[in-house]
């Protein structure tokens, strides 16, 4: 069994930190589950381009207010606590908080826990996968 804190990571190496958005990360590769699961806030009146290439993902919305844009060409979908959207044809999306957002993420395949988004808004490929 594996059980995970949030206060235990809150500061640690599993705690990353981006411009947009801090990213907790219960749930890694390493622990072999075959998806990572992270607790995700989205920093207010922030617009975060995102493009997953190698990973699918799927988020709910617990807390906050905003909106995600299919890009290039939508459509919008509001963020509002009780939503969900799965990311599952890879999408190209920016992300908007309103207010601080907190998400409930989940990778396929699952994130090694370093990882933060090129300029693209790509995570890296893990190794071993075909991406």
């Amino acid at each position: 069994m594996i059980v995970t804190q949030l206060e235990d990571i809150l500061g640690t190496e599993r705690d990353v930190h981006a411009e947009t958005w801090n990213s907790r990360r219960l749930l890694l590769a390493g622990q072999k589950m075959g998806f990572s699961l992270h607790d995700t806030l989205i920093h207010p009146e922030t617009e975060t381009e995102i493009w997953y290439q190698n990973h699918l993902e799927a988020v709910y919305c617990i807390e906050g207010e905003g909106e995600i844009e299919l890009i290039p060409d939508g459509p919008t979908y509001p963020i509002q606590p009780g939503m969900m959207y799965a990311l599952n044809e890879n999408d190209r999306h920016l992300l908007r908080a309103k207010t601080q957002l907190r998400m409930i993420c989940v990778f396929n395949p699952p994130v090694t826990g370093q990882e933060v988004h090129d300029e693209n808004g790509v995570y890296p490929a893990a190794a071993g996968t075909d991406a």
